[in-house]
């Protein structure tokens, strides 16, 4: 899987370079006084406790068949939210863990391994596990189809009324980091489904998004963030036009490395904390401006190359489009739940 993950970053890395725009960063904070800009919840506390607080604060319930969209984590990798920590919350609103099988040849590519990773990883303890492709997959519409006709999804999709985002934020080879929007977007979509986002809409196929001609003539790094967030849209528009879904990232263990990479880089940036929001791109946000924002790195608190990671892959580019495509606002209201 370590293999796999570095030649196509490497590959991404290539055309990132060529289309990367310079000052990628947040200039600036996206917080505003605005009272008609969305809320973001934040807790520097990461406890079972406070994750189920930020949860009742958004006041929105789950209700029905809720899913809970976690990654399970690849097998080998540890910096996956553990069941330990997100236990209280699955079993408060009566949620199903949910998943899709990947498509690189890692432990999570089939159902049946997949569902031996979650299994190993303790989930399986605390709650039910779908494998949303398990036995298909299926296309919900998109808004934007720039690169994508459709999103292809899990079809067990379909058993589910209200979802919970729940999202590991962290850096990521390809995406340059990952939140609630890559969460919903590849974490949602079928295996095929990955393929096609990444190749912005060239293949469904698996073997090809990963061959030759991937590599050779494959997306530009912007066409790859602007179809996750394409993706992602039609995921929040699948739920009730947005209002039966809602997104939380857990800022803990924040490697350069997604949870994807079965040996990641150990963290170097300190634990932040806890942000929700109903809008998933000021969700996201809120999170670069933490990450942007993090002053005086020392050794054992070091945000730079994180900051990095993000950078090389114009990763914020993501919130600004999605913003474009009217998925949600990157300005937002931060409201602290920590006395």
């Amino acid at each position: 899987m370590k293999r796999i993950l570095t030649i196509l970053a490497a590959a991404v890395i290539a055309v990132a370079c060529g289309n990367a725009r310079k000052g990628s960063q947040p200039a600036e904070s996206s917080q505003v006084q605005d009272p008609s800009a969305p809320v973001v919840y934040f807790t520097k506390d990461i406890t079972p406790e406070s994750l189920v607080a930020i949860y009742e604060a958004l006041g929105r319930e789950a209700k029905g068949r809720v899913a809970v969209k976690i990654s399970t984590g690849e097998a080998g990798g540890h910096n996956y939210l553990k069941p330990e920590l997100i236990g209280s919350l699955v079993k408060k609103v009566n949620g199903t863990i949910v998943e899709c099988n990947t498509a690189y040849g890692g432990a999570r590519n089939t159902a049946e391994d997949h569902m031996k990773v979650a299994e190993d990883h303790g989930f399986t303890k605390i709650a039910k596990v779908d494998i949303m492709d398990a036995e298909g997959e299926m296309n919900i519409p998109v808004k934007d189809t720039k690169y994508l006709k459709h999103d292809i999804v899990g079809n067990h999709l379909k058993n589910y009324d209200f979802m919970i985002n729940l999202a590991h934020f962290k850096g990521h080879a390809m995406g340059g980091f990952g939140g609630v929007l890559k969460n919903q977007s590849i974490g949602v979509a079928s295996r095929n489904g990955k393929a096609y986002i990444h190749s912005a809409g060239k293949t469904a196929d698996p073997d090809l998004a990963w061959g030759p001609q991937y590599l050779a003539a494959g997306p530009t790094q912007d066409s790859f963030l602007e179809s996750m967030a394409a993706a992602a849209q039609g995921v929040h528009d699948y739920f009730k036009g947005g209002q039966n879904i809602l997104y939380i990232n857990v800022m803990n263990n924040m490697s350069v490395d997604c949870d994807c990479d079965s040996h990641p880089a150990e963290p170097k940036v300190a634990d932040m904390g806890i942000v929700a929001s109903l809008d998933p791109v000021a969700c996201d946000q809120a999170c670069l401006d933490m990450v942007f924002g993090h002053q005086n790195d020392v050794p054992g608190d070091d945000a730079k190359p994180l900051q990095q990671r993000i950078n090389r892959q114009h990763g914020t580019y993501i919130t600004e489009y999605a913003e474009k495509i009217g998925l949600g606002s990157k300005k937002y209201r931060l409201v602290s739940l920590d006395k």
